[in-house]
């Protein structure tokens, strides 16, 4: 319970600092958000849309990696409508979430719990990668360059022998079962390609909110280095403040504060608004796919073994 109070506390505290540049440079931003057209709204939005799908991808092949290949309507039933629990104050539910609906398509939930932790390490590992190889000579990466002693750790950790090693560890101490098998090779690469296709597609909603035709690299390296800050600053729920501040820390020199803020604002909506519209698609289009999961799942080699009885018939349902 005080845990969860604090979590509460640090979001509003990190929403009040928000609050109150949005405050102070009210005029700019209000003008900035003024003159932000409505096709680059629209165009941010499709943006993250196109940025998610490709993160899909890179889950859906890693959850194959570790033996349970799902069609894509599938894995997106559980990883879009699963994710929306990040929102809840607490680092569990987003979790449990997935796991549940993980169990119901024939995943059993220390296969999705691997999938999970290993998706977020590659997609930290390459957020801070393009962050670092994007904005170079940045004020706001001189001033966080302690952060990017993570990229070689998160690079020795992909190696598959590590990441194993690394999962069974934390699944034994979870008093789980191991891992049946090291995740092959050709998977992380194949995965970590995804993501970085998804990073730079993400950095179109940035560069089009900011109306800077020369800042797309600049804009993608931004938007990467918020969402890593807002990511290890994992106390606060889906880094509700920490990753705005983290975007105006960078794009504010460039454009100004108040035009920042806006970039900010409306970063946050198009996401927001996105794992709303993904988890809807992915629900109506994962019911239909529902009744065919473990079948599909079975003739791809999904380990049928290692499935409950519950799973086999909710994945049937």
């Amino acid at each position: 319970m005080l845990r969860r109070l604090l979590r509460v506390v640090l979001a509003l505290v990190a929403l009040a600092f928000l609050g109150y540049g949005l405050a102070t440079n009210w005029d700019s931003t209000t003008a900035a958000l003024a003159g932000i057209p409505a096709w680059a709204m629209a165009g941010a939005l499709l943006a993250v849309l196109a940025g998610q799908f490709c993160m899909l991808l890179a889950w859906r092949e890693v959850l194959a990696g570790l033996g349970s290949p799902l069609p894509v309507r599938v894995a997106g039933r559980i990883m879009f409508v699963g994710q929306l629990g990040k929102y809840i104050p607490g680092s569990v539910w987003a979790y449990a979430a997935m796991m549940d609906l993980g169990r119901d398509h024939g995943s059993p939930p220390r296969r999705t719990f691997a999938c999970i932790s290993l998706a977020l390490v590659i997609n930290l590992g390459v957020a801070l990668t393009v962050a670092a190889a994007l904005l170079a000579g940045q004020p706001a990466i001189r001033q966080a360059w302690y952060i990017l002693l993570l990229i070689p750790v998160i690079v020795v950790c992909l190696h598959p022998k590590v990441l194993t090693w690394g999962l069974n560890l934390v699944l034994r101490l979870a008093r789980k079962e191991p891992l049946d098998s090291v995740l092959p090779g050709r998977t992380v690469v194949v995965a970590v390609a995804w993501t970085v296709l998804g990073w730079l597609v993400y950095g179109l909603h940035a560069y089009l909110l900011a109306g800077r035709w020369d800042l797309y690299l600049v804009a993608t390296g931004a938007y990467a280095f918020a969402w890593a800050t807002g990511l290890l600053t994992f106390v606060v729920p889906a880094g509700v403040g920490v990753r705005e501040g983290a975007l105006v820390l960078v794009l504010g020199p460039i454009l100004g504060t108040g035009a920042a803020i806006a970039v900010a604002v409306l970063s946050r909506v198009a996401f927001t608004l996105a794992d709303v519209i993904a988890a809807g698609i992915a629900w109506l289009l994962g019911r239909q796919a529902s009744s065919s999961a473990v079948v599909y799942a079975a003739q791809n080699g999904a380990g049928s073994t290692d499935l409950t009885p519950e799973a086999n018939a909710s994945g049937s349902s």
